[in-house]
């Protein structure tokens, strides 16, 4: 005779210390069922995790960012590096380093200021496309006015596709600019599979080493916001090209954001993200 097997239902234990879960995203007092994790920390985690998988394999929409830029009045050029597609680009990083020819051409024609360019803004996709999509267009909408009402020559925006952070050296090179501050999909976390840098180097050239870039990590309103962005960024131009330096021998001291005042929210317009 067959004896029926009880099914014994495992209380999830709660953690103590589980109210600092209010104070920030990260996997912290997940609690347990028996040896394992709770059912729904376990489906939030496998979520986050194809989030973050998404947002390096979305399609950069590139023709769209141009677009935008063009309605703000601001003059752009799409370039694509060496890598020919998503998977070699991520197989392959050493490709997304360097212009393929086309764009090598593209760049040689666009006409150079006579006194140079003081910083030229790319927009890259890097290893996650949405957070350029969400971020990147608002950020530049603080930042872009207060240099340019400050006498800032700023070269063509620059849309590049299946790019990494060095691809900015030649496209610096290129244009003739003194700094590149580049805004580029991070690398996806598990709560942040939208989150943007920016990095910036002075007097770009390619051999450039990490040590010689400053930048700014986790740009989005659940990190760091556009505004406060924009004052760090604005702080470390300025310092960058009076003192000719960037990396490692340029810290970010920017003052506290008082200064923000500079940012006028008449200078903001509403940005859609790109879905």
């Amino acid at each position: 005779m067959n004896k029926q097997r009880e099914i014994t239902c495992v209380p999830i234990k709660p953690v103590p210390w589980g109210f600092l879960k209010e104070f920030t995203a990260a996997r912290i007092a997940l609690g347990r069922a028996g040896g394992s994790l709770p059912t729904q920390a376990m489906l939030d985690f496998r979520m986050a995790h194809a989030q973050a998988r998404d947002a390096v394999h979305l399609a950069f929409a590139a023709e769209d960012i141009s677009t935008q830029l063009t309605a703000c009045g601001w003059q752009n050029v799409m370039v694509n590096s060496a890598a020919p597609d998503r998977q070699t680009f991520l197989q392959r990083p050493d490709l997304g380093r360097q212009l393929n020819a086309i764009s090598r051409q593209t760049l040689a024609t666009l006409p150079v200021a006579s006194e140079g360019y003081d910083v030229v803004f790319i927009i890259a996709d890097g290893l996650s496309p949405l957070a350029v999509h969400h971020h990147a267009l608002a950020l530049l909408k603080q930042i872009l006015p207060v240099l340019k009402s400050s006498g800032w020559r700023i070269a063509p925006c620059v849309v590049a596709s299946q790019a990494r952070v060095a691809l900015g050296d030649e496209i610096g090179v290129s244009l003739g600019a003194l700094q590149v501050v580049m805004l580029i999909g991070e690398r996806p976390g598990l709560s942040s599979p939208d989150s943007l840098g920016v990095y910036l180097t002075f007097d770009p050239r390619p051999g450039h080493k990490d040590s010689e870039r400053n930048c700014l990590s986790n740009i989005r309103p659940a990190g760091m916001d556009y505004p406060l962005a924009a004052h760090k960024l604005f702080y470390l131009l300025r310092e960058s090209r009076r003192r000719r330096i960037s990396g490692v021998s340029l810290k970010e001291e920017a003052p506290p954001p008082a200064m923000l005042d500079l940012i006028q929210p008449a200078h903001i317009n509403t940005i859609k993200p790109i879905p």
